[in-house]
């Protein structure tokens, strides 16, 4: 008994360990720039002012503030390419450990950048730590969801989109005017998410690897059982690893990987980070005074943590599925209620709060749902062998989708107004008839399970069998105990 509960705490504490310093990263970093961009801005322009004694022109400063913001999601992107080779080389917590570098060295940066005059130094910062958040957004839910039991693995999963909230919250709270939103503070606001990347440096390494990735990828027996002694499957290790073309190319792998692009798709293109872009002028418009928004936003932020709380839950006793398309349908329609909302808050005196209500739903719809679900999906979906090929591509589709929201939706605003709503909604309500008509429930399931629920629309047969050997088709994902063939 003594003996389960020190492997209890031993995933609790690697849980909290990997996600604050690393998931805390992510949401961190996704709104450290919202509150202090007057201040950042002016320094941009001082900073020009005193090397060409001339300022800024309006057109520069808004490319300049517009590449501070994107380099970010680009960053992330290019974080994800690197998922794949990093985690079959360096393991899953050497690939945390690995990617500290990508946090402590831009926080230094930034945290000199005002020092230093040089706005550029933000610029490129932003990019580096942006790679931190694409490494850290894939591996920790692959880590977790690895090192945890099975009937914890939704739960677990669901905890680094946990931390992204919290580390959304915290920047939100540390940027208000009295703290370090203001003219002084906001390079030390900055350079704070080297802290738990420092925190993560000194302590993860006490804790054990991936014991799927010692077994099979490492061979190590020893070490896979030292980590956790519930493991006992040892077919996957004749697997190998797959490549990304290797997986594009496999039938028996073919509906699930289009579903997490799918799902990842609609995360993102969902409209969450124009939600949060849009907030602030619902609330002005609702009457809030502008002094006032930055709480009211804090606010805002605090029930996605609730509701992310809430999911860590109950997504074992719901299961995925549900969570994924209750989730979707209630942002479809905060959507639409929003659109309508804002077509008349000119008119109708009660209707701005009316658009404060939708904004709110709207999170706690993603919150439950669309943000947590996919991630834990990803890692239920796929093998071993698979998982960081798999990985890569979701994170890829993820963070290309945040830089095409964050680079398309000024215009949208611009062009649309508040019809820009409507096609977030349609695509919530696309992503939730997906959903519907093709992702399983794989809450509990094993991998062959769920590659079972796909065979048909697969176009492959499988079948369970002792002693049954593949064929070549499906060689590398379904080593053990399968027989697939194509129809």
């Amino acid at each position: 008994m003594c003996k389960a509960c020190g492997e209890e705490r031993v995933l609790a504490l690697a849980t909290l360990i990997s996600a604050f310093g690393s998931s805390f990263q992510y949401g961190y970093n996704v709104a450290v720039i919202n509150s202090p961009s007057p201040y950042m801005q002016r320094f941009y322009n001082t900073t020009y002012l005193e090397r060409y004694d001339r300022p800024m022109e309006e057109n520069l400063l808004t490319l300049l503030w517009s590449l501070s913001v994107s380099m970010y999601p680009l960053g992330g992107l290019f974080g994800s390419l690197m998922v794949a080779p990093l985690v079959n080389k360096l393991g899953r917590k050497g690939t945390l450990l690995f990617n500290n570098i990508f946090s402590i060295v831009p926080a230094v940066m930034m945290g000199v950048s005002e020092v230093a005059k040089s706005y550029e130094i933000i610029i490129v910062s932003r990019f580096i730590v942006g790679i931190c958040a694409g490494l850290s957004s894939n591996v920790v839910p692959m880590y977790l969801g690895e090192l945890s039991p099975k009937n914890l693995r939704g739960a677990l999963g669901i905890i680094p989109q946990l931390f992204i909230t919290i580390g959304i919250l915290s920047a939100q709270v540390l940027g208000i005017r009295n703290i370090l939103g203001n003219s002084t503070g906001w390079t030390l606001m900055l350079g704070l998410t080297g802290i738990p990347a420092v925190i993560e440096l000194l302590l993860l390494p006490f804790f054990p690897e991936s014991p799927r990735y010692m077994l099979i990828q490492r061979g190590d027996e020893k070490s896979a059982k030292k980590g956790e002694k519930t493991e006992k499957d040892q077919s996957e290790k004749a697997e190998g690893r797959l490549s990304v073309l290797t997986l594009l190319s496999q039938r028996s792998l073919r509906w699930q990987l289009v579903s997490i692009v799918v799902m990842n798709m609609g995360q993102q293109l969902s409209g969450v980070n124009a939600i949060y872009y849009y907030a602030d002028s619902i609330y002005a418009t609702a009457g809030v005074k502008q002094n006032d928004i930055q709480y009211v936003t804090v606010g805002t932020g605090a029930v996605n943590v609730f509701m992310t709380i809430a999911a860590v839950f109950i997504v074992e006793a719901t299961g995925r599925r549900l969570l994924l398309l209750c989730g979707f349908g209630i942002c479809c329609g905060a959507c639409v209620l929003l659109t309508v909302a804002l077509y008349f808050q000119e008119s109708v005196t009660w209707m701005p709060y009316v658009s404060i209500a939708c904004v709110i739903i709207y999170v706690i719809g993603h919150a439950i749902g669309p943000s947590p679900i996919p991630y834990v999906v990803t890692t239920e979906m796929f093998r071993q062998s698979a998982r960081p090929a798999a990985f890569m591509v979701a994170g890829s589709v993820h963070w290309l989708s945040n830089f095409t929201v964050g680079l398309v939706f000024p215009f949208m605003e611009r062009g649309l107004g508040s019809y820009s709503f409507i096609i977030f909604s349609f695509i919530c309500l696309v992503t939730l008839i997906y959903i519907l008509l093709v992702v399983p429930e794989t809450k509990g399931k094993t991998f062959l399970e769920i590659c079972q629920m796909f065979a048909k629309r697969n176009k492959v047969e499988i079948k369970l069998g002792d002693g049954d050997l593949p064929l070549k088709e499906s060689k590398e994902s379904l080593q053990d105990a399968v027989k697939v063939t194509a129809f």
